[in-house]
């Protein structure tokens, strides 16, 4: 039996043999090509001026075009509304620390599993019924998931082969239902869709009663038939689910054979790694030293890198 105590081992190294066939196939990622794409997306921005990245190098830029199929104007115009959402809303990005968000974790809102699905994706858990929206507000959980997907663009495997999300509105309540207005749909749709270099091949919704169509009556206005076609609803039947995903690559509350894991541990681990506490203190996200492992700590001191 797994045990919910693990370390996160972000898989950092450049895509496999196989995994580049993939993105060949998938996401028009050809490695003849490669730089080309690159260094035209490079001249798009300096020549239209509509963005400031805090980077251009081509480990950076290389994200937004494997996530639209590496046309180098389509992966400008997703990297405009990457910055245009960080400049709307600012609450969202400036003095986060990510330690600050373990309440999160300690309520099971949101986790990220160590395992992937059977096709080697990423799984964000959220289960919306242990949301207390008087504890944790709607602001924190938008910090927590861009946080997450932050992470998980570290991954060259993940920026190839994408994610998939679980919502679980299991004892999900009026309460939540208020806190979901047009505006934080629309704000919810914009980040996940059309501003974050990320691609979300699923979004399963489980065990969810009436009130589902209530919250979905405000979402579905707001999205295309191809993303319409990405959503699909299991209502209490994990069977449904299956179809889908494997038992093997879920938590036993889904009739799979994992453990819950908490956001929490992943969060912890994370802190002990060099790279990752490096690109996250690139992104604007602040750490205090007594979070941090004194290693890591030396590591940036020796670098400049300042933690705040």
């Amino acid at each position: 039996m797994p045990t919910p105590e693990y370390s996160v081992e972000m898989e950092l190294n450049p895509p496999s043999t196989e995994l580049e066939e993939y993105a060949r196939q998938h996401c028009g990622e050809d490695p003849d090509t490669r730089l080309k794409a690159i260094y035209e997306l490079r001249d798009i921005i300096y020549e239209r001026g509509e963005c400031t990245p805090h980077r251009m190098d081509d480990e950076f830029l290389v994200r937004f075009l494997r996530a639209r199929d590496f046309i180098p104007q389509r992966a400008h115009r997703l990297m405009v509304n990457y910055y245009q959402f960080k400049e709307e809303n600012p609450e969202l990005f400036e003095n986060v620390y990510p330690l600050d968000l373990r309440h999160i974790g300690d309520a099971n809102v949101l986790s990220v599993p160590p395992y992937r699905d059977q096709n080697g994706r990423r799984i964000f858990h959220f289960r919306m019924g242990c949301w207390d929206p008087k504890i944790i507000s709607v602001d924190d959980l938008f910090k927590a998931t861009i946080m997450a997907l932050e992470l998980g663009l570290l991954e060259p495997r993940n920026q190839v082969l994408g994610g998939v999300a679980i919502f679980d509105l299991e004892d999900i309540g009026t309460q939540h239902a208020w806190q979901v207005t047009p505006s934080v749909a629309a704000r919810m749709v914009k980040l996940l869709l059309y501003c974050f270099p990320v691609m979300t091949h699923a979004i399963h919704i489980i065990n969810h009663s009436w009130l589902v169509d209530k919250m979905h009556s405000i979402f579905k206005p707001l999205l295309n038939s191809t993303i319409q076609s990405k959503i699909y609803f299991h209502r209490y039947d994990v069977t449904s689910l299956h179809k889908h995903i494997h038992p093997d690559h879920l938590p036993e509350r889904y009739g799979g054979i994992w453990p819950d894991y908490s956001y929490t541990i992943w969060l912890d681990s994370l802190t002990k790694n060099y790279y990752v506490v490096k690109e996250m203190l690139a992104c604007g996200y602040n750490f205090r030293e007594k979070e941090l492992c004194p290693i890591v700590v030396k590591k940036l001191e020796e670098e400049n890198i300042k933690l705040t």
